[in-house]
């Protein structure tokens, strides 16, 4: 049925624990996985004509985001490995992650993104925004939604 998914996780417990029952899903399906996790777009000082000393550069603040999402996903891929799942990890940037997650899946070609929701409803998820949210109203693709009724142990 899926050949290819795309699995995210922002490195929470929740999300890991979310980005773990992907790739079981993915073995389920005899799937291949793409494991994301999107960071956030450098951010320019607002005072540029005076970068403080102290402020990380944008090559230094890419390579310390792609080891905290190498990070973020090594559990992920271990418990691929585990499970006999092909996957593939992948650390993106950008200002929207759920427009990257969007672009992803089609650039990845992936048949079906893997996501979770941390169960939010009404005023927490209107003041908070959702990724999820965003993600099912800006793709065409399938999404299935994982949801954990208790946090995890940290």
């Amino acid at each position: 049925m899926y050949r290819k998914i795309l699995i995210t996780t922002d490195g929470s417990a929740v999300s890991c624990n979310t980005a773990r029952a992907g790739v079981h899903f993915a073995q389920q399906m005899g799937a291949e996985a793409v494991l994301l996790f999107v960071a956030p777009d450098y951010q320019y000082p607002v005072y540029v004509e005076i970068v403080p000393p102290a402020y990380p550069s944008e090559d230094e603040y890419r390579s310390a985001m792609a080891r905290t999402g190498a990070g973020h996903l090594q559990p992920v891929l271990e418990e691929a490995a585990r499970c006999a799942v092909a996957a593939q990890p992948l650390v993106a940037f950008a200002d929207s992650a759920a427009l990257k997650i969007v672009e992803v899946a089609e650039s990845e070609h992936c048949d079906l993104i893997f996501m979770g929701s941390h169960g939010r409803s009404g005023w927490g998820q209107l003041i908070l925004g959702s990724v999820t949210n965003k993600v099912l109203s800006h793709t065409s693709k399938p999404v299935l939604v994982h949801r954990l009724i208790k946090d995890p142990a940290v």
